[in-house]
């Protein structure tokens, strides 16, 4: 196989779906270009990788990082990795931008997979040496947006449907008609991940909506629901205060425990703040061999702080964005983890997304068990789903 090297790296700005400027990073190699456009999270974790303002991000690309990249392997995916994280120096990334590494190393991941004539699933599959489950993730689509990703006051981030399918195409087609469902009911008022932001305060009123949709169609024992609390959002001053009252931890778990018991929950996502490793804990204790307890914000995809949550059994699953952490070798790294001790994997999007349906390849190789990229709808997130319908149409031929 001849050897293929990198010619030229190339960042520019473009705008994602929340009109905010973000990166795509352009890779040539002798074989050809491979870009990948950056995402970008309105809710983000304290301890993420810092992100810069996208001209400057661009900038470090084009200035700092190509030269240093002209004429390796792209193939090479780990040393890559370690090289831009040494080039940048610090601990979170605050030197060259989250996003600029994370443009950077998701372009140079399709770059290898091309250079070894791979799909890039097969590919990711290939260097991260994690077992493919031989099964597809499944989707989960965002329904009812609240939080910081809408204009309503509901508390909570996302309301999910999980459709209990034993294929990709019927997960979409189930989701796809409760979202249409939805919409007749509650206009075309959406929040950033495509899902319904109806006037509503409760949680209770959001589920029921969903539950009530499927119903309708004969579906309700099709789906499952899951919850991002995203409870960093509404943390104040050590207690937890939501339009509903002021909750201390024990009185925000036991209302956990009535949603839990009343309705069909699957996981439940960052249900404390993300320095409450007691209320995670206490959480996990208490329900997690009935749902997954997943921790996004408590664990920003950081391998040091998902060995710390298993020290702690703060939680059961892990939610992976590349960005969080800022290469697609340390995202690999925390998914072996959470995989080595039974966790959940859920690969994610963000708030700000582009049409790169790299995460779907992603999900696929590492063996995931979910990917949820939004609502079934809008061009950035139905990219991904698509992507993972072709996937699935690969897998059966």
């Amino acid at each position: 196989m001849t050897l293929v090297k990198i010619r030229s790296i190339r960042a520019r700005e473009i705008l994602d779906s929340r009109a905010n400027f973000t990166l795509e990073v352009e890779v040539t190699t002798d074989s050809g270009r491979y870009s990948a456009g950056v995402p970008s999270g309105a809710s983000r974790g304290r301890y993420e990788a810092v992100v810069l303002d996208a001209d400057a991000a661009a900038a470090n690309v084009n200035k700092r990082i190509a030269s240093e990249l002209k004429g390796k392997n792209p193939a090479n995916q780990a040393e890559i990795d370690h090289l831009l994280i040494d080039l940048d120096g610090s601990r979170d990334k605050s030197n060259l931008g989250a996003n600029a590494i994370t443009g950077v190393s998701m372009a140079i991941c399709r770059a290898g997979a091309a250079s070894q004539k791979l799909p890039l699933y097969q590919y990711i599959e290939k260097f991260s040496r994690l077992p493919m489950s031989g099964k597809l993730p499944r989707p989960v689509f965002n329904m009812i947006n609240g939080g910081v990703h809408a204009t309503n006051v509901l508390d909570f981030q996302e309301f999910m449907v999980a459709p209990q399918a034993n294929s990709v195409k019927k997960s979409l087609q189930i989701a796809s008609d409760i979202y249409q469902k939805l919409r007749k009911k509650l206009g075309k008022n959406v929040g950033d991940e495509g899902g319904f932001a109806p006037p509503i305060h409760f949680p209770e009123e959001a589920i029921e909506l969903i539950l009530t949709a499927a119903k309708d169609l004969g579906l309700q024992k099709s789906i499952k629901i899951a919850v991002d609390a995203a409870a960093s959002q509404f943390y104040r001053e050590g207690k937890y205060k939501t339009g509903m009252g002021v909750f201390t931890r024990e009185g925000l778990l036991n209302y956990y425990a009535e949603l839990i018991k009343k309705y069909p929950i699957i996981f439940l996502e960052d249900p404390f703040h993300e320095e409450d490793w007691p209320g995670f804990t206490s959480i996990t204790k208490q329900f997690g061999k009935k749902i997954s307890i997943i921790g996004d914000d408590l664990l920003v995809t950081s391998p040091r702080r998902v060995k710390e949550a298993k020290e702690k059994d703060a939680c059961n699953g892990l939610i992976l964005k590349v960005n969080q952490i800022g290469t697609v070798s340390e995202t690999v790294e925390a998914a072996g983890l959470a995989q080595s001790m039974g966790w959940k994997i859920i690969v994610s999007h963000r708030s700000g997304e582009t049409n790169d349906d790299f995460i779907a390849d992603l999900a696929v190789g590492l063996g995931a068990d979910f990917l949820k990229a939004g609502a079934p709808a809008r061009g950035e997130r139905v990219a991904k789903y698509n992507r993972l319908l072709k996937i699935e149409e690969e897998f059966n031929y």
